[in-house]
């Protein structure tokens, strides 16, 4: 079947609908947003207003649903009755009205009449059932139908669930799990036609149990957070702070779903409405949206107080910390799975509530195999990817025990699934196989072999005659061990391998230097050791620069300072759509010393400087302005328009297949016969650009836009920028360059208020404005 999607029409512009509109025009998909006509019609109210409204509402949403401004031009908007016609020219017309089957079935009845014979028609609704939506609807259209669930936010949240009706045709089933996969970037997993599929099921089902062994237990709502937060791998929300991010009432009506479609009578208890819960809603207190749900901010003499709900005297109340020597022995866990064994199995009033929750959570999850979907991979994925779980039910039950947590269940008196049982007397001791050394890299593309290794990065073979480089210091910042093990990692691909792939698998590609250890050297005055560490910062890059194999770099996340550094200077790179690149040195009072200052002017200058004849200052003051303003990039779209990626490297939508498509632009790269960039020398603006720069940072102070110190930094970048005291449109090295930038650098280091910076990013996490 040839099925291409180039264009799309979403019908419904609310929260889910617009911002689904804004991730397909974020991957290059035209899209049509219509909505209702207003009800009330005025002449200042166009009967688009509401896609309108909602389109303008995208610029100004946090965090931005959209990779740059520019995508917007991708979305047309128009009205459900004037323009569902149009739907007849796109390739994908996804339904995301309000969650009410009658409403659905009425607006698949209008779509079918405007419908061309091919085009694929899905439902973003997040548990009605599918098949229900499109009863009396004709057979061919009941064969391109089905449900595409996306979490929100779309842009951020990778979970999407694919349920196909009984008629949907496989190669339409086939052809959005790889659309969706590889175009929007999103972790799918195939789901069955019932209540709330998979991830809304196992997580609602979670949320009740937790709520009933709270009141069981007598803990408060902090309590709870505190346990079912980071130290068992889930997200800091944890249980009742999700719950007010999601909504009170949202939630409730997740819940009904459940119980009003579901037969078993266990299951409908399980999912009886609590009643706090309805109390709660009733009152008004549904979560963040109403300023109040299981917690509350309360203004105070002191400042702002936050109180929790207890749900035994139905009042808010301070919170209290409540100290577990579960959790307390939990942190000498040193890994996840250490931490859950520790917790799981402690006898304190905090390990029992944990086991308890884990334990109908993990057999509720079992017993939903096949009716909610066809393996226990589906559900870990679904759970981990649309609630953020660290590991999936059937991991967590693999990581505390699978024969010793079951039998402990059977002693107390749980019913275990007989898949489960068939699977132990089978002699098999987990869910999933373990091999010895098994790495992410093996299941992407290569061998594992490791080359190389220090303390702070591995060299690793991925097969095909290329290596990788990972880094896997705290947070993958760079020192001189890492700088070290890069230099000889370099060595090692020119003698050989084809290439080198550089990308890791911490949360963050890397937030720049250790900013520690320099902090330490200059505060004791080692002038020489800092001098020696920028040298080999600088030394590593330019051996990246004019290496003789290419280099492909792979950042995702925060890519910090250092970490853009070690960008820079690849032959390509191929970041993850969510990247966040930016050069924030002047934050804790330095410049950028990795080579940075010096590649982003060679980036903005050299492409136009053909004839020595342009005016260059424009293309300078706007290096000046990027790494002075310490702009980070809020996509890695955006990073092109900023100057930290250029216009050839590549994006990867799916961050899963980030990996295997930087080795195959190492792959391609060697193919063609990459040869390395033959220096050259640098036009630079010299005195008088640098006298521009300077008037230009005078200003920002004197109007208080910078600090005085910030003057000072900035005027360390403006003569690195200019090529020092030199005249207008001398030809530098790029040696030269790198010499000044790491002057200024040690200069900055050696400054009092520069080391204040770098001390509160350390102690606070957030810039000091000194």
């Amino acid at each position: 079947m040839e099925q291409k999607i180039r264009r799309a029409a979403v019908l419904g512009s609310g929260v889910m609908g617009a911002a689904i509109a804004a991730h397909l025009a974020n991957v290059g998909i035209e899209t049509i947003l219509l909505d209702l006509v207003p009800e009330s019609e005025h002449d200042s109210q166009p009967r688009n207003s509401l896609a309108m409204r909602a389109k303008e509402k995208l610029t100004k949403q946090k965090p931005s649903p959209i990779y740059t401004a520019e995508v917007l031009d991708r979305i047309q908007t128009g009205n459900l009755e004037d323009d569902l016609h149009r739907i007849s020219n796109v390739d994908w017309v996804i339904e995301a009205v309000v969650e009410n089957l009658e409403a659905k079935q009425a607006l698949l009845t209008k779509v079918e009449q405007h419908w061309k014979p091919g085009t694929i028609v899905s439902s973003n609704t997040s548990g009605i059932s599918v098949n229900r939506m499109v009863e009396g609807r004709s057979a061919v259209f009941q064969q391109h139908f089905l449900g595409t669930h996306f979490f929100n936010p779309p842009r951020y949240m990778k979970l999407l669930e694919i349920i196909p009706t009984a008629h949907t045709k496989p190669e339409i089933i086939k052809y959005m799990h790889r659309f969706c996969e590889r175009t929007l970037g999103k972790g799918v997993v195939l789901a069955k036609d019932s209540p709330n599929f998979i991830a809304n099921r196992i997580g609602t089902y979670g949320m009740l149990v937790t709520l009933a062994e709270m009141e069981k237990k007598g803990l408060s709502v902090s309590d709870v957070d505190v346990l079912t937060g980071p130290v068992i791998g889930r997200p800091k929300s944890a249980t009742f702070r999700t719950l007010d991010l999601v909504g009170l009432d949202t939630f409730l009506h997740v819940v009904r779903n459940v119980y009003e479609r579901v037969n078993d009578p266990a299951e409908k208890e399980a999912f009886q409405l609590p009643d706090v819960l309805q109390y709660l809603v009733e009152e008004g207190c549904i979560g963040d949206k109403a300023g109040k749900g299981f917690y509350q901010v309360k203004n105070t003499q002191a400042g702002k107080e936050i109180e929790q709900y207890d749900v035994h005297i139905k009042a808010y109340v301070p919170k209290n910390r409540t100290k577990f020597v579960c959790i307390d022995k939990a942190k000498n866990g040193k890994t996840l799975k250490e931490k859950l064994n520790i917790i799981c199995y402690a006898e304190d009033v905090g390990g029992s509530f944990v086991w308890s929750v884990l334990k109908q959570l993990l057999l509720y999850a079992a017993a939903k195999i096949p009716e909610i979907a066809n393996d226990m991979v589906a559900i870990d994925e679904a759970m981990k990817w649309g609630f953020n779980w660290e590991l999936g039910p059937f991991e967590i039950w693999d990581a505390i025990g699978l024969e010793r947590s079951t039998a402990r269940m059977e002693a107390e008196g749980a019913e275990i699934p007989a898949w489960i049982k068939a699977l132990l007397a089978a002699g098999k001791n987990s869910f999933y196989k373990k091999t010895e050394g098994k790495t992410f890299y093996i299941q992407m593309e290569g061998e594992g072999r490791t080359i190389k290794q220090a303390s702070g990065a591995s060299l690793v073979y991925l097969g095909d005659d290329v290596a990788c480089l990972e880094l896997h210091e705290m947070n993958n910042v760079i020192g001189p061990s890492v700088l070290q093990m890069i230099a000889a990692s370099l060595e090692e691909v020119n003698r050989n391998y084809c290439g080198l792939v550089i990308c890791n698998q911490g949360k963050n590609f890397c937030v720049g230097a250790n900013l520690m250890m320099l902090l330490m050297e200059a505060q004791d005055e080692n002038w020489f050791e800092i001098d020696q560490m920028i040298r080999q910062f600088q030394g590593v890059s330019m051996a990246m620069k004019y290496s003789e194999k290419p280099i492909v770099s792979a950042p995702y996340g925060m890519t910090l300072g250092g970490g853009v550094e070690i960008c820079l200077p690849a032959a390509q790179v191929q970041a993850a759509a969510e990247t966040y690149m930016g050069l924030v040195e002047v934050g804790v009072g330095l410049i950028p010393a990795g080579a940075g200052t010096k590649e982003m002017l060679l980036r903005f200058t050299l492409p136009v400087d053909f004839d020595g004849k342009v005016d260059l200052q424009p293309y300078v003051n706007r290096a000046f302005e990027t790494i002075g303003m310490a702009k980070v990039s809020t996509s890695a779209h955006e990073a092109i328009q900023l100057g930290y990626l250029r216009s050839s490297d590549r994006i990867s939508i799916n961050q899963s297949h980030q990996l295997y498509e930087a080795k195959q632009a190492v792959l391609a790269l060697s193919a063609g016969g990459y040869k390395p960039p033959e220096p050259k020398k640098v036009r630079v603006v010299g005195e008088p650009g640098l006298a521009v720069m300077k008037l230009g940072a005078y200003q920002l102070r004197c109007s208080g836009h910078i600090t005085a110190f910030d003057e000072v930094i900035a005027k360390k970048l403006a003569h690195v920028l200019a090529g020092g005291h030199v005249p207008a449109n001398t030809r530098v090295t790029e040696q030269y360059l790198l010499d000044l930038e790491r002057e200024a650098f040690l200069s900055l280091c050696g400054e009092a208020k520069s080391q204040a910076r770098m001390q509160h990013m350390l102690l606070k996490g957030k810039p000091l404005r000194n």
